[in-house]
């Protein structure tokens, strides 16, 4: 007998009733390992928080509920579509359908463009206003490339893909560049829109190379417990893995303090060592904790038995909750160096609105930027999204190197 399935309520949004209460997530469809990922992905890539989250599945079909909170401005309708783009289909003629990894075709990679203009100066907040407008076009920024020239006219470089795949279309690069006029004013020269060739990417990368003194410094892998600095985030660090409650789960007990993606940050380290949630509470307090209690078990269907896998997946949690992003203020020569860095998920995706963030940190530190390198890394065996950002010393610059990092590390983790 069949279920009576109708596709319209996978996801179903409830928006908060008055200002200050958390709007409610609800999606209800085929499971998939990594699912709990995605769509905290994207909850993030909205700006959003979640304070509560359950999860369950019996590994064919979940339920999941997420309380966010975040700008009132949401646009729900797209983010509504976006949820729904993740979630596996299946056919109510017969049956379900469940989601097989095997049977699904590898998306095409989307094409990578190029955005170019210039500017007849430079101004703090430039860079953020200009990434703002791309967050709201759905434009992925992939790289960005910006310089001062000595006359004061910036050229900036954003290689981008479309998450509406349009902007080959002309309407889409005339709205684009609408609205980059829009914000950028009378200081915008020049625009232009084009598809990236391997050879214009390949040229506009700059160095691959990182000095053997920032992978020590920022790429280190010392868990808490390793360190004597005694801060409160490690000291409220917690992970524990326990066999002995279920037959056939692992149970997963978190305690942390709270920042802005926790809960994508634990389930993508799931999704990176392929462990199936078959049920999830998040809840977050008041005073800035967080806490996690996970029933998981490996792909084979079996509880998490080898000790060395425990261990692994163990410290590994306890690293991405502890230093889920990188940031450190440095000397590069005779200039001063911002540098922030995330890990990329095994799918290759990167972590949503880093460079968002950075920029309007900077912005609200009254920062200016002087050139920006995106580039990724493998470190470690792993791959890293790293941001190099030169800092404008000109007149007035007076901002100590230690409350810069502090801001951007506040504004990365949303502790403002």
């Amino acid at each position: 007998m069949g279920i009576l399935y109708d596709y319209e309520d996978v996801v179903l949004i409830r928006q908060a009733e008055k200002p200050g209460d958390p709007a409610e997530i609800t999606v209800n469809c085929p499971d998939k390992t990594g699912l709990g990922c995605d769509l905290c992905r994207i909850i993030l890539q909205f700006g959003l928080s979640i304070t509560r989250g359950d999860v369950s599945t019996d590994g064919k079909w979940c339920y999941i509920l997420f309380w966010v909170v975040g700008k009132p401005n949401t646009r729900w309708n797209l983010l509504h579509k976006r949820l729904m783009e993740v979630c596996p289909s299946c056919s109510s003629a017969s049956g379900i359908s469940y989601y097989k990894p095997e049977f699904q075709q590898q998306p095409k990679p989307p094409d990578v463009f190029l955005l170019k203009f210039w500017c007849y100066h430079d101004r703090k907040g430039l860079l953020h206003d200009v990434t703002e407008v791309l967050c709201e076009l759905e434009l992925t920024i992939k790289r960005v490339k910006v310089s001062t020239a000595p006359d004061g006219r910036v050229m900036d470089l954003f290689f981008v893909t479309d998450t509406r795949n349009e902007l080959h279309t002309k309407k889409r690069q005339e709205d684009t560049i609408h609205r980059l006029k829009a914000v950028l004013g009378d200081a915008m020269m020049s625009v232009e829109i084009e598809l990236s060739g391997p050879e214009v990417t390949a040229c506009s990368q700059g160095s691959s190379f990182l000095p053997p003194a920032i992978t020590e410094e920022i790429f280190s892998l010392e868990l808490p417990n390793e360190r004597s600095n005694g801060s409160a985030a490690s000291n409220s660090l917690s992970v524990t893995m326990d066999n002995s409650l279920s037959p056939s789960h692992t149970l997963i007990q978190i305690i942390c303090q709270d920042h802005k993606g926790l809960i994508y940050d634990i389930m993508r380290t799931l999704k990176d060592y392929n462990i199936q949630t078959s049920y999830g509470r998040f809840s977050a307090n008041a005073k800035g904790m967080c806490e996690a209690d996970l029933l998981v078990m490996q792909v084979d269907g079996k509880k998490i038995v080898d000790p060395n896998k425990r261990n692994a997946l163990s410290s590994r949690l306890r690293m991405e909750l502890y230093r889920p992003l990188r940031v450190a203020v440095r000397s590069r020569g005779p200039d001063t160096e911002l540098l922030v860095a995330n890990p990329v998920e095994l799918s290759g995706r990167g972590r949503p609105l880093v460079f968002y963030d950075i920029t309007l940190a900077l912005k609200l530190l009254n920062i200016q930027i002087f050139s920006v390198e995106i580039a990724r890394h493998m470190i470690q065996d792993r791959e890293w999204e790293v941001y190099r950002i030169l800092l404008d010393e000109g007149d007035g610059f007076c901002v100590p190197r230690n409350k810069i990092e502090e801001g951007v590390r506040k504004k990365l983790m949303g502790w403002e």
